[in-house]
């Protein structure tokens, strides 16, 4: 009797464990969960049954089975593709694809597609290669965004109807070959050099007409004080030589304006000039000849202001006077011209030569 209860309590316990265990697994296989962002696809028999959405779902045991579950989060696929310009320059792409599963379709993105990622790839491959292979390397340059557009409108025409949708496609870069980096970095480097020059050269360029202006107007106003300064002269000369015409001095204007600069440059080369030197007429007679033109300029000097003198005192002593006044002046103009002449002879200097020297027998 003993035996027999001690059997049966062991067949309990067995049974106890089998349905513990029986029915854990039951339970398991029943229920399961289902994350936020994802899908889990029930199938019964292997045909498709429902969309498991996010939270506790149900199944029958041992007659429904689920499918791995099914991301509905942005996913991002980078494609690195080489391919050739049109003016042969190789050249290789980085793409970024990001893509979703729509939840409205979740089934014909689990069924229609084996691989998605490939599918995206080849898609990619095609429409990257048949953009670049139309444009040069400069204009690749200039038209990444053109080339993301494109991949983006042909990805999502076409695998919209395998459930997914195209977010955004990015051209990073456009990298070619690394000799193609070189010379292009030495033709930039170049071209900057250029501009560089062509900077500096319009600068030089503008210093040099600004100075040249500048050179200009002060040549203009220098040629207007001399020009100012030489019709005061000719005035001078002018007033002079017509009261020697006054007094009945026969005196031309020429030998006046002649004698009038030669003087100014005398005097000129004897405050500015640096040489040590004084050249004067190389002809025996030349010293002479000066000697007489000052004597005769002196002498029309003393006349010229003597007559000057007489118009004052024309009105107090009449036409009688200025005769006598312009008599005496006449006299005492070969004296005082006779001094003139030996003050220059003693300022120049006996000289010991012939060419450009001035003798005591002049």
């Amino acid at each position: 009797m003993e035996i027999l209860t001690g059997g049966v309590i062991a067949v309990v316990i067995i049974v106890l464990i089998l349905a513990v265990l029986l029915f854990g697994k039951l339970r398991t296989s029943m229920f399961f969960t289902v994350k936020t962002q994802e899908n889990v696809v029930v199938e019964r028999f292997g045909k498709f049954k429902k969309v498991a959405k996010p939270g506790l779902n149900f199944k029958m045991p041992l007659v429904e089975t689920t499918s791995k579950p099914v991301s509905l989060r942005v996913q991002q696929l980078e494609v690195n593709i080489e391919s050739k310009t049109s003016d042969n320059v190789f050249v290789t792409v980085p793409v970024a694809v990001q893509y979703v599963v729509e939840e409205d379709n979740v089934t014909d993105a689990y069924y229609k597609l084996a691989n998605s990622e490939e599918q995206i790839r080849s898609y990619v491959f095609d429409t990257v290669r048949s953009a670049l292979s139309g444009l040069t390397l400069d204009t690749a340059f200039e038209s990444k965004d053109d080339i993301a557009e494109n991949v983006e409108r042909r990805l999502s025409e076409s695998m919209r109807r395998y459930g997914f949708k195209i977010v955004s496609t990015l051209v990073t870069d456009i990298t070619p070959d690394s000799k193609v980096r070189d010379s292009m970095n030495s033709i930039n480097a170049a071209q900057r050099d250029k501009v560089a020059a062509q900077s500096l050269a319009e600068a030089d360029k503008i210093k040099r007409v600004t100075q040249a202006q500048a050179e200009s107007e002060a040549m203009r106003l220098h040629g207007e004080g001399v020009a100012a300064q030489r019709k005061a002269i000719a005035e001078g000369i002018a007033e002079q030589y017509s009261k020697l015409q006054e007094v009945g001095i026969d005196r031309t204007a020429e030998q006046l304006l002649m004698m009038t600069q030669y003087f100014d440059t005398m005097q000129n080369v004897a405050q500015e000039g640096r040489s040590n030197v004084l050249f004067m007429p190389s002809n025996p007679g030349g010293l002479g000849e000066m000697t007489q033109e000052i004597r005769n300029t002196l002498f029309a000097a003393n006349a010229s202001e003597d007559a000057a003198k007489t118009e004052g005192l024309h009105g107090a002593n009449g036409p009688q006077s200025q005769k006598q006044a312009v008599s005496k002046a006449a006299q005492s103009a070969p004296t005082d011209a006779q001094s003139a002449v030996s003050r220059a002879r003693d300022a120049f200097g006996p000289s010991t030569d012939n060419s450009g020297s001035m003798t005591d027998d002049s």
